[in-house]
């Protein structure tokens, strides 16, 4: 069977990867810092359910390190997820967060080319590359932000606009993966990726907004609404992406050096006013937000348009959104313990 090397393995997208591909019997290796809050107990939980995985505390930022466990374990693909995630972050440490996604991904890059280069490299990028879209017209309709004139979402041919350090930095990972391609002939994807959601996601204020949500409303904590609270975002569960993942490996000769914007797409938008609503009627409470001014770089709306990664990768998303904040609910209900930090 292949191997696959999972960079933020603890992280909860990494978590729910590993799992993905160790069920399918792959030989899984998941590399973490554990610096963010959850990826301790993500850890425990992934190595309780298949102990054969393998971990190794590993920042992307040493090179020599990242470089030694490439060139050790010859991945038969290395699947990119460690990140620094949030925007709001990336303002007030804006080095850090260049360290990690600009230089930490040239890292892993270099690793594959001069270490193993027979690797297939899936980089999970992000849909801020495209920035704000400014002159993209939005209208505003009964369940949030829209945009006029692209009923099917942002198509990769959409120009990219580079906002924010955190834009700035995974952007130059997203070209850089690649150029890659292109240049040394390896064989790399990136997933521009929209809002994920789903089970093991530790959601805070500034980032994993559908979790933090639910997390919030289930423990009594304040939720504040930035802006207008009708900004909306296509929504794809963890699982959904994992399967997404899967079909780039086999689909890999065919879609190297390309993009992808994966996401739940026009079928599966979510406003946050709308999913408050949907949090009262499950949780049989009324949420109170308090109210906050908007924030730097929070579109109105982005929906990706996953057209490409049906057609090229013969994908799409199977869990309805109404069904994966259930499942994310139910998750958080049964480990209120793993939030013992959100003092009452």
């Amino acid at each position: 069977m292949p191997s696959i090397l999972i960079t933020g393995g603890a992280g909860f997208i990494g978590v729910n990867s590993a799992l993905h591909f160790a069920a399918l019997g792959w030989d899984v290796s998941v590399l973490d810092n554990l610096s963010r809050r959850g990826t301790d107990q993500n850890l425990q939980w992934l190595l309780a359910q298949h102990p054969a995985i393998s971990f190794q505390r590993v920042d992307i930022r040493d090179s020599e390190a990242i470089a030694t466990v490439v060139r050790q374990m010859q991945p038969s693909m290395l699947l990119h997820l460690a990140a620094q995630v949030a925007v709001t972050t990336s303002y007030t440490d804006p080095r850090e967060d260049f360290e990690i996604n600009a230089i930490g991904s040239f890292n892993v890059m270099e690793a594959i080319r001069l270490h193993a280069p027979e690797c297939f490299v899936l980089y999970a990028s992000t849909n801020k590359v495209y920035g704000g879209m400014e002159s993209v017209p939005v209208e505003l309709g009964e369940h949030g932000y829209a945009f006029r004139d692209l009923p099917l979402g942002v198509p990769e041919s959409q120009p990219l606009d580079f906002h924010s350090p955190y834009g700035c930095s995974k952007g130059v990972a997203d070209q850089y993966t690649i150029d890659y391609a292109r240049i040394y002939d390896l064989r790399t994807c990136a997933f521009r990726q929209s809002c994920i959601y789903g089970q093991r996601q530790f959601g805070i204020e500034d980032q994993g907004w559908v979790a933090w949500f639910s997390i919030a409303s289930l423990l009594g904590r304040p939720i504040t609404l930035y802006g207008d609270g009708w900004q909306t975002r296509d929504v794809l569960n963890v699982r959904d992406l994992a399967r997404a993942y899967q079909a780039a490996w086999d689909h890999q000769a065919e879609i190297s050096g390309q993009a992808f914007n994966i996401g739940g797409g026009p079928s599966n938008t979510l406003c946050l006013r709308d999913l408050l609503t949907f949090l009262e009627d499950e949780l049989k409470l009324k949420i109170n937000p308090l109210s906050g001014a908007s924030r730097p770089g929070d579109q109105p709306v982005f929906v990706c348009d996953i057209r490409k990664a049906q057609t090229q990768l013969q994908w799409s998303p199977q869990i309805a959104v109404s069904d994966g904040v259930r499942d994310l609910i139910r998750w958080v209900r049964d480990n209120r313990e793993l939030f013992s930090w959100l003092k009452s």
